[in-house]
């Protein structure tokens, strides 16, 4: 079993990030799906896991891939940060990308605003965003991030938590 904390759109806040992985507590991986800012050395260095990122839409390190997907156990994730697959209008260029790379999980940022969706029909990916840990958007506002846990025989679930 496994469980990636996933957070997105921390424009900057080093200290929401680390506020998050503080509260998460017990992860075997993070995920930063974009808009991360420039001081994301720092995050990366402080977090005891692998730290994989994505770049978003206001990151300007163009070292940092616009997609990337690692793997745990039988879970494969498109990460992205979701300005290019056009996620403010709607979910099935992502979800089309996820499929086609052969991905379970299609995780994203950029709407600051949590999202979670179970497949519809076989071969349909989860479908996640954390939300935002500095600037969210939904209705209470609350700064959240997301904890999926992965289980051996393929099961994902998903808990949205708040610094």
């Amino acid at each position: 079993m496994w469980k990636v904390l996933m957070i997105s759109d921390s424009h900057g806040n080093n200290d929401a990030v680390l506020a998050a992985m503080k509260k998460a507590a017990e992860f075997d991986a993070v995920i930063h799906l974009g808009d991360v800012g420039t001081n994301y050395l720092e995050l990366e260095n402080k977090c005891p896991k692998p730290f994989y990122l994505v770049r978003g839409n206001c990151d300007y390190d163009y070292s940092l891939k616009q997609v990337i997907m690692p793997t745990f156990g039988p879970h494969k994730f498109y990460c992205t940060h979701g300005h290019l697959s056009g996620v403010s209008g709607g979910l099935n260029i992502l979800r089309y990308q996820a499929m086609e790379a052969g991905c379970t999980i299609a995780a994203f940022g950029h709407i600051h605003v949590p999202v979670w969706y179970e497949p519809e029909q076989e071969g349909d990916p989860y479908i996640v965003n954390p939300g935002s840990i500095s600037r969210p958007r939904q209705e209470d506002r609350k700064k959240s991030f997301a904890v999926l846990t992965l289980g051996d025989d393929g099961s994902v679930s998903c808990r949205f938590d708040y610094i």
